[in-house]
């Protein structure tokens, strides 16, 4: 049966994709990539020659359409992300709601994606959370900062490396220097890290560190403790 697959893949160590992943990869008719020069790294250590394209968020809105009638007329099609669960921050969305629309049969592969790992080794409550992703570059950010301030819930988000001092400054700005947090750089690669502290602290530490890697920052809820826990500072 022709179906759209969503296949995560791994967000560092290779060993982290799951054997159904690589037999959807290897027998589907098509790989969407979003970006192939990527993609092709991972299909050539697993030795998977399915014939790829471009699907990233520059083209998805003109695209999706003529996916979802290539899947009605008998193709099965996979898309993958540059690393992580597609529609997670990632392009993806789109083609599945248009998938799902049209009547295409939609499947999403259980696999890696950053936020988890890094909420649960956070050591913060995780029983209820709030995923927010990138935070916006510019326009509207000090707004979702001052609402994300007072969630009563764990919050996570994503950042890249140029704005983690600023992000943490303006969430010092926000929650209070002494909201705990935890920062975790680079999930399942060699120099994988988490630091864990108040925000002070953070903010401490990475003055004094140059912030390397792909990050996800955990902050814990309005209504949490802020005094230190035994341990909480501690780097592994």
């Amino acid at each position: 049966m022709s179906k759209l697959f969503v296949v995560p893949t791994p967000v560092g160590n290779l060993e982290d994709i799951t054997l159904r992943a690589i037999r959807i990869l290897k027998e589907c008719d098509l790989i969407l990539a979003e970006d192939t020069r990527t993609t092709s790294h991972l299909l050539k250590h697993f030795d998977i020659q399915t014939r790829m394209i471009s699907h990233h968020k520059f083209n998805e809105h003109k695209t999706v359409d003529q996916v979802a009638e290539r899947i009605l007329a008998g193709e099965t099609i996979a898309l993958v992300s540059d690393a992580g669960t597609p529609g997670i921050s990632d392009p993806g969305f789109l083609l599945v709601r248009q998938c799902v629309q049209s009547g295409v049969d939609v499947e999403c592969l259980p696999g890696a994606t950053a936020f988890v790992p890094a909420l649960v080794d956070s050591g913060l409550p995780n029983d209820r959370f709030h995923f927010e992703g990138f935070l916006p570059p510019k326009k509207g950010r000090q707004t979702r900062l001052k609402e994300l301030a007072v969630l009563p819930t764990t919050f996570v988000l994503y950042e890249s490396p140029y704005r983690v001092l600023k992000t943490l400054t303006q969430l010092a700005e926000c929650c209070g220097p002494d909201r705990l947090a935890s920062v975790t750089r680079e999930i399942s690669k060699v120099y994988e890290q988490t630091v864990r502290g108040n925000l002070q602290e953070l903010i401490a530490h990475f003055t004094q560190t140059e912030p390397r890697g792909e990050f996800v920052m955990v902050v814990s809820g309005f209504s949490e403790k802020n005094n230190r826990e035994d341990g909480r500072s501690s780097s592994k």
